[in-house]
């Protein structure tokens, strides 16, 4: 097996096979007898050792700033020209495929293109199931370069997420999967705080606050059940279900009440749920981990003062990625409906919040991964110094601590996610009488309505369920409000 585990990871890292020839070519610095050849070789060893560590300097822009023009593009409404810049980094950058997809997957549902939406989220969905089970071969690969090596298996909150953007890409697209998508939801949130629960084993309940619950999930169970009258104690359940998981949610009693004790639809009626996709969403920073970074200084310092190899200086910044999250332009939206308004939008999922939690509990495990990683490194340098014989404070010695410093200089943090993604999910109910109704949403804040409105028509059907969705990053929608059930004449999609 220890075979096996070598020449995979030889083959999908090269730069083992290349310490192995700077092995062998140390060896020939030292043991050589001609004072020229000596030379020779050494400066050869040096170059060799400087190419392997130092080269990977260059070009290292993280996915933060590959990914800004389509974001930029994106937040701007320039939703074709986003697209382009998208498509050509797929083609460039295999690594960041699975998390390209899924803003693109955020780009078709702007469009107007649901069902494409859920195709590519399906797809990521999968994927990212594949990638949970370990792979030795990556961890050994990001453990000589950084975590950019391993492939994105998706952040907790991502995993969630991508369920939930697939039952509202499938209410968008009147596909009959909403519920079990949200069923999803729910069973992949419990698989995870399970799995965290399990792996930490002193403050589990400081992990179940922040894996708390996502309540959308029982959220459209609910409005699926409320369709039928054969359905109405399962709606209330899952009603109530979305008041334990989400105390804050303004609408929470309400709903509990129209499914307990009063008629969901009245008679030549039925419902608009508004989905909204409001702010800009996290993402994830390079930040330099200053007190890591002395303690390993010190470190390394005291164990090269009584070795007898020199061991590479931390230098180099620790390099760990920080969730960012952005201050919303717009707090809700207000919707107006034939010309009058009827009321706001209310947060279901904080997002935002939701990302940062997690990192914080997962913050121990990206230090510990930083620094075993350092370790790794400088362990490699130490054992090519013992092979090659290398005396401590020698040119030699000098030259793999300059290489040891660049090789560590060169680690980016992992700055992959789902950059797409809206600040928070926002969700309205409204009953109205059948027939077509010309709906206006509007950006609103503390102070009213503000920046560009956008409207749609929207057709309701006697005791049944239509629904919207708008995407609101800033003071104006991106892309199209999508309407379902939809109108025949609509080519698009």
């Amino acid at each position: 097996m220890t075979s096996e585990l070598t020449e995979a990871t030889m083959t999908s890292h090269p730069m083992l096979i290349q310490l192995s020839v700077l092995k062998s070519t140390a060896r020939r610095a030292t043991v050589s007898t001609d004072g020229s050849r000596s030379v020779r070789t050494l400066l050869s060893f040096v170059g060799k050792l400087c190419c392997l560590l130092i080269l990977p300097l260059t070009g290292c822009a993280s996915h933060f700033d590959r990914v800004q023009p389509i974001r930029m593009a994106f937040f701007d409404g320039n939703l074709i020209e986003a697209d382009e810049h998208l498509e050509k980094l797929l083609k460039k950058k295999r690594g960041e495929k699975d998390v390209l997809l899924l803003d693109k997957a955020i780009i078709e549902l702007a469009s107007g293109r649901p069902k494409e939406a859920e195709q590519l989220l399906r797809k990521v969905r999968d994927r990212f199931e594949e990638l949970e089970d370990f792979d030795p071969a990556k961890a050994v690969g990001s453990m000589l370069t950084d975590d950019n090596a391993r492939a994105y298996a998706g952040e907790d909150y991502e995993k969630v997420l991508i369920r939930a953007m697939l039952s509202i890409s499938n209410l968008m697209s009147e596909g009959g999967d909403a519920g079990a998508y949200a069923l999803q939801m729910v069973d992949k949130q419990q698989q995870i705080i399970q799995t965290v629960q399990d792996k930490c084993d002193d403050d589990k309940e400081k992990v179940t606050l922040a894996y708390k619950q996502v309540a959308l999930g029982p959220y459209i169970r609910g409005m699926l059940a409320e369709e039928s009258p054969l359905t109405l104690h399962e709606a209330a359940k899952a009603r109530i279900q979305v008041a334990k998981w989400e105390p804050d949610f303004r609408d929470a009693k309400i709903d509990i009440e129209r499914c307990e004790h009063e008629v969901p639809m009245h008679p030549g009626h039925g419902a608009l749920y508004v989905f909204a996709l409001v702010g800009r969403g996290p993402i994830k920073e390079e930040v330099c981990e200053p007190v890591t970074q002395v303690e390993l200084l010190i470190a390394d310092r005291l164990f090269d003062a009584f070795s007898n190899r020199n061991v590479p200086p931390t230098f180099a910044p620790v390099k760990i990625p920080q969730v960012v999250n952005f201050v919303p332009v717009a707090d809700s939206v207000s919707v107006q409906i034939d010309q009058k308004a009827v009321g706001r939008t209310a947060t279901i999922v904080d997002i935002g919040e939701m990302a940062v939690r997690q990192q914080q509990a997962l913050y121990p495990q990206i230090i510990a991964r930083a620094v075993a990683r350092r370790v790794v490194k400088k362990g490699i340098l130490y054992g090519l110094e013992e092979v090659a014989d290398i005396e401590k404070n020698s040119l030699q010695s000098l030259a793999v601590m300059a290489a040891g410093v660049a090789w560590e200089a060169s680690e980016t943090a992992d700055t992959r996610c789902w950059g797409l993604l809206p600040d928070t999910i926002q969700v309205f109910r409204y009953e109205l009488p059948v027939g077509e109704h010309t709906v206006t949403l509007h950006p609103s804040g503390r102070h009213g309505d503000f920046g560009t409105p956008s409207t749609a028509k929207v057709r309701i059907h006697e005791g049944r369920h239509s629904y919207m969705l708008g995407n609101l990053p800033t003071s104006r929608f991106v892309g199209k409000l999508l309407t379902a059930p939809r109108d025949p004449n609509d080519s698009d999609g």
